[in-house]
């Protein structure tokens, strides 16, 4: 296994240096193939701007990764993504997106009609799903800035529209979808496990509180009774809160024969305080247990996502006149700085979900002499346990700034080089929990180049 890791890092170096590198201008060398253009779908992973206008753009931000020509402060901060890096490559322009815009809230700028950019073929989209519309940032999930999340089948449905119905053959075809997929699914589910354990945990502080405020009364079994409906009473009042619950259970509590005692601070702290520490457990047993029956559920939806993603390159790319296709597989998300953040019970879900989507992308593509299938999810967890010949410095924390007062976004798509970390973060993995750096982009292109190679594409 080591002489494997070796082996990746060697040749992804190795095509960094032979194909464009830091030594020839990228796209000088001779290919075997000449394309002329390259058409991309996916998500974030390949957005090249589709939501570089309002205030994204005033804020410098529009692809997910560190953006804007920073190569004064480092000349990796080039704020380019693998698919302009791999156009460079392959001799073509470079790509800009399909169509611009934000459907979200017109208050904060926001709301920016969608444009369709004629000669345009970057189609990806932060967010985009294979067939699903609302993915991560859409307005639907909550979110003000309103990604447009056009899903995979969409852009290619938009983009045959364009072009008359058929590709020309001489396009050079990139697909990387499955990143908005997982995130999707695992927001879904961590929000649906969040609110399960929110309702137990109410449900557990309640329960406690009124067995520890019943207990000093003459008659605890009759005392409980009028807590318990003093509280479902202050519950159902709009604007409820924890602390009116509270306040509630203790008066009715404090009238009850025998039990003035309580209405103390000093009496009722203490059970405040239990109350509070049982909610905590029961809500986290019941999040838990909830992630945990629907956690295959979701694995099963990957594999179905990934079956839907097989059928699109077949019946709507390749059967439409693509020759040259690549279809990258989902890397290794267990190892972003948010998959490393989460439980061991969590990491080994997203590896299932993952490793289901792989592996129906391998089994549909197999034998598809028109695609070469690129594995981002060996390489990307051999960058993860073995940065070191990848000249990767840090493969755990992001690049950028993440609080609201140096990024109002929160991610990557606001990152620039005015936001970064101290210090020298050019060959960090990753710029916020999920995206990669410009140096990361750096070296997917060079290996999806050697792959193109290998084919016979390069």
């Amino acid at each position: 296994m080591r002489h494997t890791k070796f082996a990746l890092a060697a040749m992804a170096l190795a095509v960094l240096a032979g194909c464009g590198g830091t030594d020839p201008a990228p796209g000088a060398q001779t290919v075997k193939v000449k394309y002329s253009a390259q058409v991309s779908f996916g998500d974030s992973l390949s957005d090249v701007g589709s939501y570089a206008v309002g205030t994204v753009a005033a804020l410098k931000g529009g692809k997910f990764t560190i953006n804007g020509d920073n190569t004064a402060i480092n000349p990796t901060f080039t704020g380019k993504n693998w698919t302009e890096l791999l156009a460079a490559q392959i001799g073509v322009a470079a790509p800009c997106a399909a169509v611009t815009g934000l459907d979200g809230d017109a208050s904060k700028g926001f709301s920016v009609p969608a444009k369709a950019n004629t000669g345009c073929y970057g189609y990806a989209m932060g967010g985009s799903r294979i067939t699903n519309p609302v993915g991560s940032g859409h307005k639907l999930t909550g979110s003000p800035v309103g990604a447009l999340t056009y899903p995979l089948v969409t852009q290619v449905a938009n983009h045959l529209k364009a072009v008359g119905g058929k590709f020309k053959g001489d396009e050079l075809v990139l697909v990387m979808g499955g990143g908005g997929e997982i995130l999707a699914q695992l927001g879904a589910l961590n929000a649906a496990a969040t609110a399960a354990g929110t309702a137990a945990g109410n449900t557990a502080y309640v329960t406690s509180l009124v067995g520890q405020l019943a207990a000093g009364a003459t008659n605890p079994l009759t005392a409980a009774q009028a807590i318990g409906a003093a509280a479902q009473t202050a519950a159902a009042q709009t604007g409820a809160t924890q602390t009116t619950i509270t306040q509630a259970a203790i008066g009715a509590a404090a009238v009850q024969p025998g039990n003035s005692a309580v209405a103390s601070p000093a009496v009722y702290g203490p059970m405040v305080t239990k109350a509070t520490a049982d909610a905590t457990a029961a809500g986290a047993k019941a999040g838990a247990d909830y992630a945990a029956a629907n956690g295959p559920a979701l694995v099963t939806s990957m594999g179905q996502a990934a079956t839907e993603l097989v059928a699109l390159v077949k019946t709507q790319i390749l059967a439409n006149g693509a020759n040259y296709v690549v279809v990258n597989n989902l890397p290794d998300v267990a190892t972003t700085p948010s998959g490393r953040s989460q439980a061991a019970s969590t990491q080994a879900l997203i590896n299932a979900a993952v490793t289901a989507f792989n592996t129906v992308l391998t089994n549909g593509l197999a034998g598809e002499s028109k695609v070469v299938l690129v594995d981002v999810f060996a390489v990307s967890h051999d960058q993860a346990t073995n940065p070191g010949p990848y000249g990767l410095t840090n493969v755990t924390d992001t690049a950028c700034d993440l609080s609201v007062a140096k990024n109002p976004l929160t991610s990557s798509l606001g990152c620039n080089g005015s936001n970064l970390k101290s210090g020298d973060v050019s060959h960090w993995s990753f710029a916020d929990d999920v995206h990669p750096t410009p140096y990361n982009n750096l070296l997917l292109a060079r290996y999806v180049s050697m792959a193109l190679v290998t084919k016979g594409w390069l």
